[in-house]
């Protein structure tokens, strides 16, 4: 019984973070217990994957700074020429951004080599990450479900998975020739047909599922200097 009266109170959590800018999303999540509680509404978001290791949960004060700082993100990100932007909640409970790319506009079915047209979007988009240098950055790649030819179900996983992960280490490493710094990119995972985010039985949700997505999330630097500032 407790379990289900804690899980409403989180969802009901979750359901009123849905409605406020990143700003208001730290100031709540640091006054509503930090790390434990903005796990749970991060994996309700959509996103517990992503988080720099802190020791203890965040305060309300630095909650809203990082909120804050997580705006001015999303804001220049959403400028970007073919990309999907939303807020989210990284694994400390704070205010990310989640930036996505349609592979088919990154890439050729099959391909790991960056399509021409790509590039420029990735251009406008590395200006973002470098003008938000304190943030640290994650990069997943997907796929849908669809087999190769001449392999069985679980072959088809394996290299489905691969090839996410050299469209992921792709990306990563376009985006490093353009300036970004290595550091700021904290990890570069393929996930394959994992975490599918419409259905794989029809052609559109398959598109959808293949993706790349990439986390603007608070640094340890950025947490630090927010809780100095707040103090």
């Amino acid at each position: 019984m407790k379990k289900i009266k804690f899980f409403s109170l989180a969802l009901c959590f979750a359901l009123v973070l849905a409605g406020c800018d990143n700003t208001q999303k730290g100031a709540a999540i640091g006054a509503g217990g930090g790390a434990v509680l903005g796990a749970i509404v991060g994996k309700l978001a959509g996103n517990t994957a992503v988080g720099a290791a802190v020791g203890a949960a965040v305060g309300t004060g630095a909650g809203v700074i990082i909120g804050k700082k997580m705006d001015k993100a999303k804001a220049e990100a959403e400028a970007v020429k073919n990309a999907q932007v939303e807020q989210v909640t990284d694994a400390n409970g704070l205010a990310a951004v989640k930036v996505t790319f349609d592979s088919g506009i990154l890439f050729s079915t099959g391909s790991a080599t960056l399509a021409t047209a790509a590039k420029t979007s990735l251009q406008q988009f590395a200006t973002v990450l470098k003008n938000n240098s304190d943030c640290d950055i994650a990069i997943q790649g997907y796929t849908d479900n669809a087999g190769w030819k001449n392999s069985t179900a679980a072959q088809s996983v394996e290299k489905n998975k691969a090839l996410s992960l050299d469209r992921a280490t792709a990306v990563s490493s376009y985006l490093q020739s353009l300036g970004v710094p290595a550091s700021q990119l904290k990890s570069v995972e393929g996930l394959g047909e994992a975490n599918p985010v419409a259905d794989n039985s029809t052609n559109a949700g398959k598109a959808q599922n293949r993706r790349v997505e990439v986390y603007m999330y608070a640094s340890q630097e950025m947490i630090k200097a927010a809780e100095a500032q707040a103090n």
